[in-house]
């Protein structure tokens, strides 16, 4: 995979970056090794239990390094590429170091069996469940360099598809740096055209004027909902108890979001190896397959039967009225907002995306 990190590089080999924010993007290219198929279940990450690690039975980093310069680049990407020119960019949660990053992107590309270009963009979390303002600031420190990322994979000739893949916090910074290259360059880029948001944190009126400020021409958008994810449950206390996109039932308004070029997956009712519920997008073999073809650039949607039904992601049942109300407000405001964004569009004077030296960027 290609990395590109906002995060300060380390002096450990075992380590290479930091949870730190580091004063330029650099890029690297790794090589990770995952077990095979007899030794492992889909959807899990079978970590490190000495040093060097067993490839036969965990995941394994076989090889890193610099990316010196925009060809270099080029050759790793001519390399990598399918038929279709197709990238998939994965920006990381809250809570997860590097390596974490490294090695839960890779079992995603494995598992979902995707074969568009790796790229991993990773901003500089701690990895720590304390350090969520810790983390949040360092994901607006990162949204041009999200931006910059975005750009220059649209402009690359040998680049024809992109999709974008984030989770958790993410989602917000996938958001913003998509409204930063709109308002930059008037547009989304054409080649940005599915966007998949796992388990967003993201405010629910944020997200609105996110939508609303990318302008008329987006890219697809995907977004893996659970009213069952008690780590956004957490974030919603945080956050002065406003609700999270990732954690408010759209279903009821799924039909009004597809015209709009939105795919609502509800996943609470999802088998997932995390206790919080936040992360069914990886470890669910359901939510792999589904992610799978979302990548290739397949529909979710099939007839006139709901995904829900057709792969048993659960049905709609008996909830609490007052919370059905509240969850009704919220979706009706997002989604009226939505609607309205396909007339609105900011204009700002195109930029220049800064070159690769010596395996950075400036930043």
């Amino acid at each position: 995979m290609l990395v590109a990190t906002t995060r300060k590089p380390t002096e450990d080999p075992g380590r290479l970056f930091s949870g730190d924010r580091g004063d330029a993007i650099s890029i690297d290219r790794l090589v990770v090794s995952i077990p095979p198929d007899r030794n492992r279940k889909i959807g899990e990450v079978q970590w490190p239990s000495q040093i060097p690690p067993r490839p036969e039975n965990e995941f394994a980093l076989l090889e890193s390094g610099k990316i010196a310069s925009e060809q270099q680049a080029l050759q790793w990407f001519r390399r990598n590429r399918n038929a279709k020119k197709q990238a998939i960019i994965f920006v990381h949660g809250f809570n997860t170091t590097y390596a974490e990053a490294v090695f839960l992107f890779a079992q995603v590309v494995h598992d979902s069996g995707t074969d568009a270009a790796p790229i991993l963009f990773t901003w500089p979390s701690r990895g720590s469940v304390f350090d969520y303002h810790y983390d949040k600031e360092s994901s607006i420190y990162s949204r041009r360099a999200l931006e910059d990322l975005i750009l220059q994979a649209a402009r690359s000739p040998d680049v024809s598809d992109i999709t974008i893949l984030a989770h958790s916090m993410g989602g917000w910074l996938t958001a913003e740096a998509l409204r930063g290259v709109a308002m930059r360059d008037k547009t989304i880029p054409d080649k940005v055209r599915n966007v998949i948001l796992a388990s967003p944190d993201i405010d629910v009126d944020v997200f609105r004027r996110q939508v609303a400020e990318m302008g008329a021409r987006r890219p697809h958008f995907t977004i893996f909902t659970s009213t069952e994810d008690k780590a956004l449950g957490i974030s919603r206390l945080i956050a002065g108890d406003v609700e999270r996109v990732g954690g408010v039932d759209l279903r009821p308004y799924a039909a009004d979001l597809e015209r709009l070029g939105t795919t609502v997956i509800d996943t609470s009712a999802t088998d997932s190896h995390d206790p919080l519920g936040h992360s069914a997008f990886a470890d669910s073999p359901e939510m792999i397959r589904l992610l799978g073809r979302r990548i290739a650039g397949q529909s979710l949607q099939g007839g006139r039967v709901s995904l829900a039904d057709r792969v048993g992601l659960g049905a709609i049942g008996t909830v609490d009225l007052a919370r059905a109300a509240t969850q009704a407000a919220v979706t009706a405001r997002l989604s009226t907002v939505i609607r309205d964004a396909q007339a609105e569009a900011r204009q700002e004077q195109k930029s220049t995306v800064p070159k690769i030296v010596n395996g950075q960027v400036s930043y």
